[in-house]
């Protein structure tokens, strides 16, 4: 693999924002801009009465996932991700509000169980399936956008640095030089304030911009990139058969979810674990077998007939 630290000069090449493109190997559905979204929503779901939904326990709670090709059974896990386990549970149960985006023009709020009806809309085998797009193409989300709920420190982020000897570490997804100077580079340089196109001011500061991509973590990458971590959730590594939320970036979290097919290390810090599958893994497998097309989309449909919590 070759070096990717200099010339510095190569960064002009690209002024793409830091978000991996959907290349088939992380779940990144297609979303609208944060921004455009976080006009008209309001980044949490509530009760009719406007009360945000609250989870009675911070024990784990189980859900059961009934698709057509048979029942998922999941542990969904508060003290890893306690929004995202009550957003995902108020959706799936109706007991909250959101945005109707099937109809780009006509997009009304309702109330009523979100999941039901829906389908796992992208399946790669030996990775994972997606599900929860009430457009069934990936675009489509709950109305509304929220943050990621990941403790950085505790999946060891902070211990891993960007660079081993001037390669990029493998959960980078670093794979040209491009990728490099769009996800690294530029960020980097936006954080020490150095214009990409101003090439003698990079020049001058070659040697700081040197250590400083010698020095970073891949934590402290994150962070420039713009997501932020909390230190108290209890947060795991996406393993097989754990449950995930994909997004289209930091804080772009919606109602699409993941089930991993198998361990992704290289997520890791990118994406809200939390849950488990605890029945059904063979359901889980054959689901990750079936026939797919354009967009890794099923032939045959595959649907979310409903998720429930399990009393």
């Amino acid at each position: 693999m070759r070096r990717f630290l200099l010339p510095l000069v190569l960064c002009l090449l690209a002024a793409a924002p830091a978000v991996l493109a959907d290349d088939g190997k992380a779940p990144l559905p297609e979303k609208k801009p944060a921004k455009e979204l976080a006009k008209k929503a309001p980044g949490k779901l509530t009760k009719k009465k406007g009360k945000p939904l609250e989870l009675k326990t911070a024990a784990a709670t189980k859900a059961l996932i009934k698709t057509s090709m048979g029942d998922i059974e999941v542990e969904l896990w508060p003290k890893a991700a306690p929004k995202t386990v009550e957003i995902f549970l108020g959706l799936a149960e109706g007991k909250g509000t959101f945005t109707d985006v099937r109809d780009p023009k006509n997009q009304v709020t309702i109330s009523k169980p979100f999941f039901d009806g829906l389908g796992f809309h992208r399946v790669i085998k030996g990775f994972m399936l997606q599900g929860g797009c009430p457009r069934g193409n990936g675009t489509g989300d709950a109305g509304f956008m929220y943050a990621d709920e990941i403790n950085a420190k505790k999946l060891g982020l902070d211990k891993i640095k960007i660079l081993n000897r001037g390669r990029p570490h493998q959960y980078l997804g670093v794979r040209s030089q491009m990728d490099w100077q769009r996800n690294v580079l530029l960020p980097v340089l936006k954080s020490m304030k150095i214009n990409h196109l101003d090439v003698p001011a990079q020049k001058k500061r070659e040697g700081e911009i040197k250590l400083k991509l010698e020095s970073l973590t891949l934590k402290e990458l994150y962070e420039i990139q713009g997501y932020k971590y909390n230190d108290t959730l209890e947060s795991v590594p996406p393993m097989k058969y754990n449950l995930a939320l994909a997004n289209a970036g930091a804080n772009t979290n919606s109602s699409q979810f993941f089930i991993n097919l198998a361990d992704t290390p290289w997520l890791t810090g990118k994406h809200t674990v939390f849950g488990k599958v605890t029945k059904g893994q063979e359901i889980v497998d054959k689901i990750g077998g079936v026939k797919v097309g354009g967009g890794a989309k099923p032939v045959e449909p595959v649907k979310i007939l409903s998720i429930r919590r399990i009393k």
